[in-house]
């Protein structure tokens, strides 16, 4: 296991360092431009070899920046960020629709020297100003095992809502626009993961798994400018599964081209109310590996790492 370094730019973000390698950057501060949707996002996130596997700001989608929690249709609301989905409109730019996330404080913030443990406090707020959800985020980085090439980092979300009345979850597929399911935690790789192999414990790929559900997926690819492959698997946690456990069923959306990303969608073909004061909570995990990992090294992996 590898000593990690920690350093936090208050105000700003939060680095975490590896064996000489910022392996991971937690960025608070939002970015200024409003349309993008503001809020907090973990980029660039690195194997311990270096190799870059977040993608910020491209130019098809400025919005898209590393590894973040968004909900593109929040009653009538977008915190994605960029264009909205209007059913017989297509997308179109409406920023008064464009929501945004406030970063409150760490309540937790405990760094040893093989873990780094963060509580977030959020609120969700709509275009117009008004508060509409308190989030409790939970980033925990851990299990650096150099022998292996690989780190964890797990990433939870308990969302409450303070209207007085439902929050509506949504997507634009639930908006009329076929398999575009695209909600919840996201990621966007970089463009030298366009075209990389996604796959999942049966073996599928990425247009098979669109739309999916299942326990984990994983997405390899091989870098431009250096030698080697890097390997990212999305994982849930056992209760985000399970129909008493979970809100709402989550399905993978995922797309190896014409851009990587893959987000675990929680509305990708239904809405979902959360009533007034009520809560919803799930877990996320995802590892962060050299090499190109294969369905049996991908499951004895995540066997090592209990929930």
């Amino acid at each position: 296991m590898s000593t990690l370094r920690i350093s936090h730019v208050h105000g700003e973000h939060i680095a975490v360092a590896a064996g000489g390698t910022e392996i991971l950057r937690y960025v608070y501060r939002p970015d200024p431009e409003p349309f993008e949707s503001r809020k907090p996002y973990a980029h660039p996130v690195r194997t311990l070899a270096g190799h870059t596997v977040t993608g910020y700001r491209p130019n098809d989608h400025r919005w898209h920046k590393g590894l973040q929690m968004t909900a593109s249709h929040l009653s009538g609301q977008n915190f994605w960020g960029g264009n909205s989905y209007v059913h017989g409109r297509g997308y179109l730019a409406l920023p008064e629709r464009v929501g945004s996330m406030r970063h409150d404080g760490f309540p937790v913030f405990e760094a040893e020297d093989d873990r780094l443990t963060l509580a977030e406090d959020l609120t969700w707020v709509e275009n117009g100003g008004r508060e509409w959800a308190r989030e409790e985020r939970g980033i925990v980085l851990h299990s650096v095992d150099e022998r292996a090439g690989a780190w964890a980092l797990d990433w939870s979300i308990r969302l409450t809502n303070i209207r007085d009345e439902p929050l509506v979850f949504g997507s634009p597929t639930t908006a009329g626009r076929e398999m575009a399911g695209y909600t919840g935690l996201q990621w966007r790789g970089p463009r030298d993961f366009t075209g990389g192999k996604v796959f999942a414990p049966d073996g599928a790929g990425a247009e098979e798994l669109m739309g999916r559900q299942g326990p984990w997926l994983a997405f390899t690819a091989e870098h431009d400018g250096t030698d080697g492959h890097s390997t990212l698997v999305f994982a849930h946690a056992p209760e985000n599964l399970d129909a008493g456990g979970a809100i709402h069923p989550s399905h993978w959306f995922v797309r190896s081209e014409p851009f990587p990303t893959v987000a675990f969608s929680w509305a990708f073909f239904e809405e979902f109310a959360l009533p007034p004061g009520e809560s919803f909570a799930y877990r996320y995990r995802i590892v962060v590996a050299d090499g190109a990992w294969d369905p049996y090294r991908v499951a004895a992996h995540l066997e090592g790492l209990p929930w």
